[in-house]
């Protein structure tokens, strides 16, 4: 059954056993300070046991705390918690999944600097960030590629570039976000420019170790960045070396749109996105959004939308999603309930999530190891 999706693949290299993927999600389960909890290892080893080939890890921060979401957001900034991202990855991959780590900037939407800083000072959520010196952003481009190199250090399989959510990647490329008057401001070409210095960057620290990007097709705002763009600049990040684009729609300013809210209870409502950008590239393209089924996810690899399956809060809801659909038990599936907000709420309050569809024994054991983390 469902001969494409159970089908091994390779990136850069490194050899997957399907096409499946855990899409990075921030649930609010690292230790107090960004270090690596055992809250957290239990979840990663759970993810990694599910049968799902790469394991995704959630953003994490190269520049603490201007570039923070939260006091709970993983940090690799620094060398002193590669001892935690180490242990990290040898837990996914002693469950037999490759191990990826995300990196990342919030940029104008880090809820924990005193200031946040961005390409230009647009108000966020009635705060006003500080636009970034030529200087700063010299910098920035250097913190990512410490970064990279820490985790290439720790033994992950890959490392990913955050470019998605509207964060600081994003952020200067968007028109909508991005109002500078310099080479890094007006035209796309101008936009992309940080980015593409970034992976330059990154590549030159990390060598011939696979370099993925969380991709912002379109942000769903209608001064924002589109398809038009976007495309175009998949086409540049191909170029520049990177190893897989990881497409998505939206960002915190889009997301929570009446229209952009009906939009995602579509099954595989991002998919078409991730088809748009695959017929620009010859790299892997990773579709994400919603697929909570087996059927669906094969029909967008025979259609050629995309060539590998992110799972993101699908996963979450069951870390036996993978099994049942290979063994044709699609109909024990645990699915997220979608009129339901709990996970997004308790994340947003600074809590640790859960699904409320888990027993609730296992609801308390997730309590009493956060209170410990």
């Amino acid at each position: 059954m469902y001969p494409h999706l159970f089908s091994p693949c390779r990136i850069n290299g490194v050899e997957l056993q399907n096409r499946l993927t855990m899409a990075p999600l921030y649930l609010g389960y690292a230790a107090e300070g960004g270090g690596v909890s055992a809250l957290l290892l239990d979840h990663y080893r759970l993810m990694a046991r599910s049968g799902v080939a790469l394991v995704v890890v959630e953003n994490a921060t190269i520049d603490h705390p201007t570039g923070s979401g939260s006091n709970r957001t993983l940090r690799v900034d620094s060398d002193d918690y590669l001892e935690g991202l180490a242990t990290l990855a040898g837990t996914i991959k002693q469950e037999g999944a490759r191990a990826c780590m995300q990196i990342n900037h919030a940029g104008r939407f880090a809820g924990f600097a005193p200031q946040p800083v961005a390409p230009s000072a647009i108000e966020t959520f009635g705060r006003m960030p500080r636009a970034l010196s030529r200087d700063e952003i010299q910098e920035l481009a250097y913190k990512y590629s410490n970064a990279a190199r820490r985790v290439k250090q720790a033994g992950f399989d890959m490392v990913e570039l955050h470019g998605g959510t509207g964060y600081l990647l994003a952020q200067f490329v968007s028109p909508r976000t991005n109002r500078r008057d310099d080479d890094y401001g007006g035209t796309l070409e101008n936009r992309q420019k940080f980015p593409l210095e970034v992976v330059a960057q990154v590549k030159a620290a990390v060598g011939d170790f696979p370099v993925g990007y969380r991709f912002l097709a379109d942000e769903w705002l209608p001064d924002g960045l589109h398809l038009t763009e976007s495309g175009r600049y998949a086409q540049a990040l191909a170029a520049a070396g990177i190893s897989y684009l990881s497409v998505m729609g939206g960002t915190y300013e889009s997301f929570f749109l009446p229209e952009i809210m009906e939009k995602s209870r579509k099954e595989g409502y991002m998919a078409d996105l991730a088809a748009a950008v695959k017929r620009r590239v010859n790299v892997p393209v990773i579709a994400a959004g919603r697929i909570a089924s087996g059927a669906l996810a094969e029909e967008i690899l025979v259609q050629e939308k995309a060539d590998l399956i992110g799972l993101a809060r699908v996963l979450w809801a069951d870390p036996d999603w993978p099994q049942k659909v290979k063994a044709g038990r699609e109909s024990e599936i645990i699915h997220c309930d979608q009129d339901c907000d709990t996970c997004t709420q308790l994340v947003m309050r600074g809590k640790p999530a859960f699904c409320v569809r888990w027993p609730v024994e296992k609801m308390r054991s997730l309590k009493a190891k956060f209170s410990q983390a």
